[in-house]
């Protein structure tokens, strides 16, 4: 790992997120706090970015969010869990937080 991406690192597990291991993506570097979770991949720069829009975690692994006629819900597999006003809240907060910490790491 790069200078920058341990730096990285060190500034998410102080803000409360931690690495996961989801199979299949051993490949990349997956966090979560609460039940909400993302994959990370290195970039050029020597830093971390997005590979994919994160989500809530349901039984563990990652979600899918779908519009269905009763509301929203996250799935995995068959299992579903609704996507509640709280759930989305916690998510937006997740996903703004990584974000500013992977956007602070991108301007060094």
């Amino acid at each position: 790992m790069t200078r920058v991406q341990m730096e990285t690192l060190e500034r998410l597990f102080a803000a409360g997120f931690r690495p996961i291991a989801i199979p299949p993506y051993e490949n990349a570097l997956c966090v979560r706090r609460g039940e909400c979770a993302a994959l990370l991949a290195p970039v050029a720069n020597g830093g971390l970015r997005l590979l994919a829009t994160p989500t809530f975690l349901v039984d563990g692994n990652l979600s899918v969010r779908l519009k269905k006629k009763a509301g929203d819900v996250f799935v995995w597999k068959k299992t579903e869990v609704a996507a509640s006003a709280e759930r989305l809240k916690e998510l937006e907060k997740f996903r703004e937080e990584l974000s500013e910490i992977l956007e602070v790491a991108a301007q060094q």
